[in-house]
């Protein structure tokens, strides 16, 4: 009797939770499950910033796929998926490979959303997946090597792009990391800018008062100059021009402004609201019974008007019911309701500094940073139990990764 096949479509958070939930719940050959993703590691994206700055090595914030499932129940395939053909349930990989399934889950994670600011798209550097960072550290590297060579002030000057928890973590790392880095390439970090651009009133602005103030004053120990309430309004290869007539001259500007959903869902035939996949309260895609859609690239609505956020904690919360709904689907049995508990939030800032909210307590501090590592902590656990977290600590390689950086 031939086997239902389950495919998943990216191994982020809400892919690689699903997968991993899926082999504790289906029984022995009851279904065969196929993870495609376009790369053969997984990444910690709330930690991608380390690799940005160079503070962390490359194993500690991406790891092997392979080596996080099990390949008994579990198969992989490394490939980029072009198209999805729901009238005859296959998957299209570029390079012309075609998968089968009879259940899919769509978890494709987003893209960078520039927001039609010319010169964005081309020369921005984005946080956006390890690659992209990579991009970041080797970027900074060539520029203080560059700085040796003909002392342009530019070459120093580095512009982070919003001031949302990304932002702050990304200014919290470059203020840390880089004078290390400035020591070991023999640049003089006294020479270095570190600047920070959001449109909105403060950083953070969507938490309490006392928290905007704590995180400002964190910044400004570290020198870090701030411009608030200032859109950017252009990035060319050796500047960013912000509104009121400022131009910082920069090779470097890093983008952490916005998110929209993966642009392949486009080519699902599925339906399509603002760039994403609406789905359910299931998890399924509206009007498909075999099609689910979790993470970034999906569109479920909390009430009337207002949609779930792309962050990690509701792909890891999505991740776990969808598993148990693709199951029931396969089963026969009935499906249960998505109902996202928010749990808090910490932005670390630097290794000795944080952010947060968890329920009512507003976190901050030495404390808040330990909270980071709790919460990081407790994610590898439930990706590989205890022996991951001891072996991302304690037992990594510090090589680096052999790929070919870019920003995509």
């Amino acid at each position: 009797m031939r086997k239902p096949k389950i495919v998943i479509l990216g191994a982020g958070y809400g892919g690689i939770i699903t997968g991993k939930k899926l082999e504790k719940l289906l029984k022995s050959g009851e279904a065969d499950v196929t993870i495609i993703n376009k790369h053969d590691y997984h990444y910690i994206t709330t930690q991608l910033h380390r690799t940005g700055a160079g503070t962390a090595s490359d194993r500690q914030i991406a790891m092997s796929i392979p080596e996080l499932i099990n390949p008994e129940k579990t198969n992989f395939k490394m490939g980029t998926v072009s198209s999805v053909d729901i009238n005859s349930k296959e998957v299209h990989l570029e390079g012309g490979e075609t998968v089968e399934y009879d259940y899919l889950l769509i978890a494709l994670g987003f893209d960078i959303e520039t927001f039609g600011i010319p010169g964005i798209k081309e020369h921005a550097f984005a946080i956006r997946s390890f690659r992209s960072t990579k991009a970041i550290y080797n970027q900074i590297i060539r520029q203080l090597n560059l700085y040796k060579e003909d002392q342009d002030p530019s070459r120093l000057t580095f512009v982070v792009a919003g001031g949302g928890f990304t932002g702050v973590e990304m200014l919290g790392e470059l203020a840390e990391g880089l004078p290390k880095l400035c020591e070991k390439y023999d640049v003089p970090f006294e020479k270095v800018r570190i600047v920070a651009v959001e449109a909105a009133a403060s950083v953070i602005p969507f938490f309490p008062k006392e928290s905007i103030e704590y995180t400002t004053g964190v910044l400004k120990k570290f020198n870090i100059e701030m411009h608030m309430a200032t859109k950017i309004l252009e990035c060319t290869p050796e500047m960013v021009k912000l509104e009121n007539n400022i131009e910082l001259p920069t090779r470097t500007l890093i983008w952490s402004c916005g998110v929209k959903g993966n642009p392949i869902v486009q080519n699902c035939g599925l339906p399509i609201v603002k760039g994403k996949v609406p789905v359910d309260s299931n998890l399924l895609v509206k009007g498909m019974k075999d099609i689910f859609c979790i993470g970034d690239c999906s569109l479920f609505m909390k009430d009337e008007k207002n949609a779930l956020p792309p962050t990690a904690q509701v792909a890891l919360q999505e991740a776990d019911v969808c598993a148990k709904n693709i199951v029931a689907t396969l089963r026969g049995d009935s499906l249960k309701v998505f109902e996202y508990h928010h749990k808090g939030s910490v932005a670390s800032i630097g290794l000795f500094a944080a952010v947060g909210k968890v329920g009512n307590f507003r976190l901050s501090g030495l404390f808040g940073a330990f909270m980071k590592q709790v919460i990081e902590a407790r994610y590898l656990l439930n990706l590989g139990g205890p022996s991951l977290i001891i072996k991302q600590h304690f037992g990594v390689s510090k090589e680096p990764m052999k790929m070919t950086a870019n920003q995509k």
